[in-house]
């Protein structure tokens, strides 16, 4: 009887010590936070796939685009200082879990398959859809005439499954957008579909490289929130941050940091300003 009651008590103890090491490991889930504050440094994955997201400068070779003023602007939210660490498409979750860098801001909409893998911020910063991308002349009107036609995107984009599940194009990933852009033009693909603003600037940009193509499907595919996206678990990282993104909405830095960037339709943008800067309902 003696042995059998010890025998229980070992059972007990087990479990309280199990109990308390889940409950220890769930408050130190998310160190990020502290390292942030402890190295005074927030460090951000950001994608160069064009303006008015990511690009290099041509004159002064720096970084510049919405997404690295973003990154800037939540690193003095928090007090501290930012670094930069460029992805791709193939790379940019991958880097994210390996703890490559804190968080990552590269043009990538909420999916559920996506939030499957990753926590994100939950208030969004945009807004986006993907545009087509195609010659004047390639009889391309909807999305339905791309069935059986190949497809140019970047490696890992979220337009991969209604590309090919939806509409029935043959989807060629490839490493980045302006490799794509290139495929699009060397005849590989009869439209290649990325985010609407960096295809609406670059037309508008680059008037004679581009005289013979357009945007030949007048809807978006897919749009989506675009989240600022972290790895599971970092509540307390996530929670800061979006406090961060309310306050920049809500004071117009956010719209102003997209004007500053000739994001085309800051529609989303305005909105997001007048729902956060109106006083709560009691």
């Amino acid at each position: 009887m003696a042995r059998t009651a010890s025998t229980k008590l070992s059972f007990c103890a087990l479990a309280l010590t199990l109990l308390a090491g889940a409950f220890g490991s769930e408050a130190r889930a998310d160190a990020t936070l502290d390292r942030i504050k402890g190295r005074q440094k927030l460090t951000v994955g950001i994608i160069l796939s064009g303006a008015p997201f990511g690009y290099i400068d041509p004159r002064s070779r720096a970084e510049k685009g919405f997404n690295i003023d973003l990154a800037k602007a939540l690193a003095e939210k928090l007090g501290v200082k930012v670094e930069l660490v460029t992805v791709t498409p193939p790379n940019r979750v991958q880097f994210l879990q390996q703890g490559n860098f804190d968080v990552l801001i590269a043009n990538m909409q909420f999916t559920e398959d996506r939030a499957k893998i990753m926590d994100h911020v939950q208030t969004p910063y945009d807004r986006a859809g993907g545009a087509a991308l195609g010659r004047k002349d390639s009889g391309i009107k909807d999305w339905t005439d791309l069935k059986g036609k190949p497809v140019c995107i970047s490696q890992g984009s979220n337009y991969a499954q209604p590309l090919a599940d939806t509409y029935g194009a043959e989807v060629k990933g490839i490493p980045s957008q302006p490799e794509s852009m290139l495929a699009l033009q060397g005849g590989n693909c009869v439209v290649a579909v990325h985010v609407a603003p960096t295809i609406k600037l670059l037309l508008a940009d680059r008037p004679d490289a581009w005289k013979d193509y357009a945007i030949v499907i007048p809807t978006e595919l897919e749009p989506a929130d675009s989240v600022i996206w972290l790895r599971k678990g970092e509540r307390d990282t996530g929670a800061a941050l979006d406090a961060a993104v309310r306050e920049l909405h809500a004071s117009g830095a956010m719209l102003e940091m997209a004007k500053a960037n000739r994001l085309v339709d800051p529609t989303f943008l305005e909105e997001a300003r007048r729902t956060y800067a109106a006083p709560a309902k009691p």
